[in-house]
């Protein structure tokens, strides 16, 4: 394990970076560049992939960055594609604009530079000094306190070298884009018939007569932040899932609609009466998994008044009575949100808390289920699910009802089911929560079994990197990234096929077994057939159902497909015996650089540095855990399992002719105090914590011993 230094870059060899390759440059005005037009400036690579939530967490981190050092610092986004469909330049130029990317990005569709810079996890993160010297690489999330303050040391640095040039950057704004809506998430059908809307793209809410097309209202000011209120104040930021709250609640909670508030990671609700906006669970901070400050505990006042972003508009925070303040703490580690101070600590998978009191992580999606009488939410950030409960006072709940969050495809009992990032859900007639699971490109079913747990099967998907357009038996066709998922009146299920850009029917045989909480019938998949019933659809992202009767009086079913990335609502009539095509568009799986490794010993290793005026801390327990497994679990003779140190002796089995390694490092790390005047830490100062995590997936390929291969030592750099 890498120990602490306080000077990391004084202490690395000078790499000096490579040039940036790609097929096309985006955010420039036209121009294509090169490291030599960086030079004087302190360039930051960002690695990512528009599907992946985490890289999608970093571009939030690197906001307040990249405004605060303008004129110093150049972000460059590398897009390096894991799906077929993000490869495509027109779909990577969508998603520079939905997610408001104000940097160059280089298309590297080849991967070119991704391995220039032997990146493996997407975000990867590469820091270059202003004379073009590599001296950072750091993988995954929690970065931006270190990057930060190692940007601080290089502005410094090179502006006493004389080597640091200020002035504007290489970033070209595009041209901005009008309409009703822009990239529209999900919808919902209102008691009056009109439409409620996610329009994330305005970070907003739009209410559509029937027609989807005409603005009746908007709820929100279409600015991105944390602000509840009435319409013309209350403000979201990239809203998706939408779910009407049961009529016999609504006068209850006080709102008729249950808002999935991505980016502030909050659960938002909203009275339809006069749009007011209130924040009902969440706290505004991202979860972070393992960190030891997920949960605000006790320490202020019973139901302490909390602004969420100005405007003077509050929400309510219940904690214990019975439990002093804590000590004041530095406005570093203070929420600035809360009125009284309040201590933080690690959530436990098994408690149920206030809404208010735990931090959320990019909800996706939300329903309602009868049989737990609370809402199921999608909790895409950290792989999971949660069961919401609404209510009065301090009757609300919320809690983990299924996922271990790791990422990635496993069945069985809810508390041991893995997730790839849940962005779609729809709760059968039966009782059933169905779920579009889009990293695994997977349809998923979560079974309520006893009123409060879960049975998670799989209906359509094998894995993080398969995927394509194939229909047939569930267990052999393929989808791509799907983010939303109805049932319709017949019981089938219809899925947002995203990536495809088609909607998919699936239909279960008449034989599929009930659910249990055991390890029998809870891990078998579902059986079934799927179809296809439209395509040539832009990002589709959500369908709304609509039954209702033809001009004969017969049956007839409409869609309500919203189209994300055409920024529209488009209506799909569907035939009477809702039969769809049979189309096999092929298979395909994420093409990454294949790691090979010799047969036998092999070392891994997981470097962490902590950030300049950081140090290791192990407060809460050990500061560093380290989890590795393998698909098939065959390829890993040993080594397998959680540790504490970044750091594990591997055995690769030369059995097995290829897999995938799966890696999860955490490590902890908090702000160093200063010393008082007896020489001693500052005992009123509470440093603050910060946690680094990322999530491997390393294709490998099992060589003999002798081979050429990456040699005795893999290593994969959490920060260093």
């Amino acid at each position: 394990m890498t120990t602490h230094d306080s000077s990391p870059v004084s202490r690395l060899p000078r790499v000096r970076a490579s040039e940036l390759v790609g097929r096309g440059w985006l955010n420039t005005g036209g121009w294509d560049l090169s490291l030599a037009d960086l030079r004087g400036k302190v360039v930051i690579l960002d690695f990512w992939t528009f599907c992946c939530i985490n890289c999608l967490h970093v571009l939030d981190e690197l906001r307040e960055l990249e405004e605060a050092h303008r004129d110093e610092l150049v972000i460059v986004g590398v897009h390096s594609p894991k799906f077929e469909h993000e490869a495509d330049p027109v779909a990577l130029a969508a998603a520079v604009e939905r997610y408001e990317v104000h940097h160059p990005v280089l298309d590297d569709p080849e991967l070119v530079t991704w391995s220039a810079y032997t990146a493996r996890a997407w975000p990867t993160l590469v820091v270059i000094d202003p004379e073009g010297y590599v001296v950072a690489q750091m993988a995954g999330e929690g970065h931006a306190s270190a990057i930060a303050a190692l940007v601080g040391e290089l502005v410094a640095e090179h502006d006493a070298k004389g080597t640091l040039h200020r002035g504007d950057g290489p970033y070209v704004p595009p041209a901005p884009t009008s309409g009703t809506l822009r990239f529209p998430a999900k919808a919902i059908t209102l008691p009056d018939g009109n439409l409620l809307v996610a329009d994330a793209g305005h970070h907003s809410l739009a209410e559509l007569a029937p027609d989807a097309e005409t603005l009746v209202r908007r709820i929100g000011t279409g600015e991105r932040g944390l602000v509840d209120g009435g319409p013309d104040d209350a403000r979201f930021s990239e809203p998706n899932g939408l779910c009407l709250v049961p009529e016999e609640l609504r006068a209850w909670v006080g709102y008729d609609v249950l808002v999935a508030d991505t980016v502030n990671h909050v659960l938002r609700g909203v009275r339809l009466a006069d749009g007011v906006v209130t924040t009902v669970a969440g706290t505004g901070e991202q979860f972070m998994v393992g960190g030891a400050e997920n949960v605000l505990l006790s320490g202020a006042v019973v139901g302490a008044a909390r602004d969420v972003g100005g405007g003077g508009s509050t929400i309510r925070s219940l904690v214990p009575r019975d439990l002093p303040p804590d000590p004041p703490r530095p406005a570093t580690t203070t929420d600035p949100a809360l009125s009284g101070e309040r201590r933080r600590g690690p959530f436990d998978p098994g408690v149920t808390y206030g809404p208010l009191d735990v931090k959320l992580s990019s909800p996706w999606d939300v329903a309602w289920s009868p049989d737990l009488d609370a809402f199921v939410v999608a909790m895409a950030g950290n792989h999971t699910l949660w069961a919401f409960a609404p209510g009065g006072a301090e009757e609300s709940s919320i809690r983990l009802l299924a996922g271990t969050m790791n990422e990635g495809l496993e069945d069985g009992p809810g508390e041991s089911a893995w997730f790839a990032q849940p962005s779609g859900l729809a709760v059968a007639d039966d009782g059933g929560i169905w779920v579009a699971d889009s990293e695994t490109s997977a349809l998923r079913r979560a079974e309520p079994v006893n009123g409060r747990e879960v049975a998670v099967r799989t209906a359509v998907g094998q894995g993080l990197f398969d995927f394509g357009h194939r229909d047939g038996p569930t267990d052999q066709a393929l989808l791509q990234h799907p983010l939303g998922v109805a049932v319709l009146p017949d019981g089938s299920v219809v899925v947002a096929d995203t990536y495809d850009g088609a909607v998919r029917r699936v239909v279960l045989d008449d034989a599929a077994p009930a659910a249990d909480v055991g390890d029998g019938v809870a891990g078998t998949r579902l059986a079934g057939q799927v179809t296809t019933l439209a395509t040539g659809l832009a990002e589709p992202s959500d369908v709304v159902v609509e039954a209702g009767q033809a001009p004969d009086g017969s049956p007839q079913v409409h869609l309500l497909v919203v189209e994300s990335a055409a920024h529209r609502i488009t209506r799909v009539a569907l035939p009477a015996d809702l039969a769809g095509e049979v189309l096999d568009g092929g298979a395909h799986r994420t093409q990454r650089p294949v790691t090979d490794v010799a047969a036998g010993p092999l070392r891994l290793d997981v470097p962490f540095v902590p950030a300049p005026g950081q140090k290791l801390d192990d407060r809460f327990g050990p500061s560093t855990e380290l989890r590795v497994s393998a698909t098939p679990p065959g390829l890993l003779l040993s080594g397998e399992g959680t540790g504490t140190d970044l750091g594990r002796d591997l055995v690769i089995n030369p059995d097995v002719a290829e897999g995938v390694l799966h890696v999860t490092a955490r490590a902890a790390s908090c702000d160093v105090v200063p010393l008082g005047p007896d020489g001693e830490p500052d005992p009123d100062v509470f440093p603050a914590c910060h946690l680094a995590q990322q999530d491997w997936g390393v294709p490998v390929r099992v060589v003999p011993a002798g081979e050429p291969g990456e040699g005795p030592v893999l290593t994969l750099p959490l920060r260093g």
